[in-house]
């Protein structure tokens, strides 16, 4: 009888066991599985930001002029490019044609804000909190403006640099800027051009409003003087010079129409190395959401 409980205890601690050991190798091969997946997700999305990257590279050869074809105009148009079998969406704006952050005076900054749909009265004080922000001084600008004071007064832990921007995101911390409207006015915004005023021929619309320039009369003459390149991309039909500092988007789609975007601020060539292509002054690379 003891012996037949003894062999019935063993037949369970048998089954006992091999259930273990199945459920070991179950969660082993599922583990192994999803390593597996992962690693060939990551690799498809290495190998699409290397399309994207070349993306970039191609834009940069496009910018110049050449004997075979016109160039590409950096205002800001649609380019796209079929390159080992994937397609590669183009969007070119020289950094002149933006509004400096650091440069604009203030009648400019409230120009733009009021271009973008903002009130006047909320542009001005705007404006003016982001003269504040960046100059040494604790004077607030006539008609509006924010210094240390006021960011205590509205219980924030932080007061006005006075310095310069070093980042555009740093715009987010100016007193009134809200996230709708960074959103907005972000594409518009550069800290990488070296001048005061942006150059109408690469401008956007509301840039161009912010001028004080007929914004509608400008974008119509520059699609009546496109022409096209050998690839049935749309350019400007004589060559227009940029400054050689170009904000970059390049979208890269996969034959399973995964989309790899890079996003990127560059400018051409480096001082003191020869050789050197472009300088990275922003990057900003990931997977388009669906």
């Amino acid at each position: 009888m003891m012996r037949h409980a003894a062999r019935g205890a063993a037949l369970v601690l048998v089954l006992w066991l091999i259930a273990l050991l199945t459920a070991v190798v179950g969660a082993f091969a599922l583990s192994a599985r999803i390593e597996h997946m992962q690693q060939r997700v990551s690799g498809d999305d290495a190998v699409g930001q290397e399309h994207a990257r070349a993306g970039v590279e191609y834009a940069l050869y496009r910018l110049q002029p050449n004997a075979l074809q016109p160039p590409w105009t950096p205002d800001g148009r649609r380019y796209r490019w079929t390159f080992d079998d994937r397609t590669i969406d183009l969007r070119i704006i020289d950094e002149n044609g933006k509004v400096n952050l650091n440069l604009a005076d203030a009648t400019l900054l409230s120009g733009l804000m009021e271009a973008v749909e903002v009130e006047p009265a909320r542009a001005k004080q705007l404006a003016g909190a982001i003269i504040d922000w960046r100059d040494p001084d604790s004077l607030k600008q006539p008609g509006g403006g924010a210094e240390t004071a006021d960011y205590v007064a509205a219980r924030l832990p932080y007061g006005a640099r006075n310095a310069r921007f070093e980042t555009l995101g740093e715009l987010q911390r100016v007193l009134g800027m809200d996230a709708a409207l960074y959103e907005r006015l972000e594409p518009l915004l550069t800290l990488y051009s070296r001048q005061s005023r942006p150059d109408p021929r690469f401008a956007a619309g509301p840039v161009l409003q912010a001028l004080g320039l007929d914004a509608d009369r400008l974008l119509a003459d520059r699609e009546r003087l496109q022409g096209s390149d050998g690839d049935g991309n749309v350019t400007a039909a004589a060559p227009v010079g940029g400054s050689g500092t170009y904000s970059i988007e390049s979208r890269a789609m996969d034959p399973r129409g995964r989309v790899s975007v890079l996003r990127a601020v560059v400018r051409r060539g480096a001082a003191g190395t020869p050789g050197t292509a472009y300088t990275v002054l922003r990057w900003e690379q990931g997977m388009a959401a669906r």
